[in-house]
């Protein structure tokens, strides 16, 4: 069975920093797309970053180009998410998903973990 156990979460202030993790099991993900999306109150979910497991290739969204960087542990089957110069904005439910067909479809998910900004 198909896990993936986002952790990390948390109450941030605004200009700090947070780092997710999303480790995978029961299936191996060494050549998969893994993603972090979101989803803010009221708002419909989007695409944070993306990374190609064995190529370490990453994708942004514009709003957290420079300031969020995601890397991956292939070792400990693991996605990171690192947020620094956190804002208001980036408050939200933080999904990780995996797309194992590469073909654009994420259909493995996780529970997600809350991220919220204020001061």
């Amino acid at each position: 069975q198909v896990q993936l156990e986002e952790s990390g979460g948390g109450l941030v202030q605004p200009g700090g920093s947070l780092r997710l993790s999303c480790a995978a099991s029961g299936r191996d993900f060494s050549s998969a797309i893994m993603a972090w999306f979101r989803q803010a109150p009221g708002k419909e979910r989007e695409f944070v970053a993306r990374i190609i497991r064995n190529s370490g290739f990453t994708s942004y969204m514009d709003s957290v180009k420079g300031r969020f960087t995601i890397s991956r542990d292939n070792a400990r089957n693991t996605v990171y998410l690192q947020m620094n110069s956190l804002k208001d904005e980036d408050t939200a439910v933080y999904y990780c998903a995996v797309d194992s067909n590469l073909d654009g479809t994420y259909r493995y998910w996780g529970q997600g973990t809350q991220v919220t900004v204020s001061s």
